[in-house]
């Protein structure tokens, strides 16, 4: 599959900087190869077959997900997406980073944390997005920043459109 069958965007990319950081890691690891680069076009192409991979598992991911009738992709559709496409031994250490994560979460955001546990009985995946939200300020809109009644804002939005209708009767 290509990411051109899901909507063709060849925007899709990860930063190079951080691609090149990880090779650079693990070409590290490896002392008895220390003499051994990565050549840049070789970098580019290991970003292309990782956005190709995500891809592919992420599509995966949501057919699993809608067939179960779920509107949030989980880890357990992930799991079962890398073994449906034959990526059995990937699960393991897709499982233990996704329970660092949730570690991470915990010490980063407890509060919100404990909120969530709670709220889903630890039966679903923690949303990140949510915890993050939790731990904004609510903003205040710009209508109850006005400090007008909503009957007063209707009166000047009738007002604004009964001077722009009559502008545009006007002519040049």
């Amino acid at each position: 599959m290509s990411d051109r069958e899901f909507g063709g965007n060849d925007d899709l990319s990860l930063p190079k900087a951080t691609v090149q950081k990880i090779i650079t890691e693990i070409l590290a690891t490896n002392e008895s190869e220390s003499s051994i680069t990565f050549a840049r076009d070789a970098r580019d192409l290991l970003i292309d077959c990782c956005v190709e991979f995500i891809t592919l598992i992420s599509s995966e991911a949501n057919e699993i997900a809608e067939r179960e009738a779920k509107k949030t992709i989980a880890t357990e559709h992930i799991d079962k997406a890398l073994k449906e496409l034959g990526f059995p031994e990937y699960v393991r250490e897709v499982l233990a980073s996704a329970g660092e994560m949730k570690e991470s979460l915990k010490v980063s955001f407890p509060t919100c944390y404990e909120e969530i546990e709670t709220m889903y009985c630890g039966r679903r995946e923690i949303n990140a997005d949510h915890i993050l939200e939790q731990t904004r300020e609510k903003k205040t809109s710009k209508m109850d920043q006005s400090g007008l009644t909503q009957e007063e804002l209707l009166q000047q939005q009738q007002e604004l459109f009964a001077s722009a209708t009559s502008k545009f009767h006007q002519g040049p």
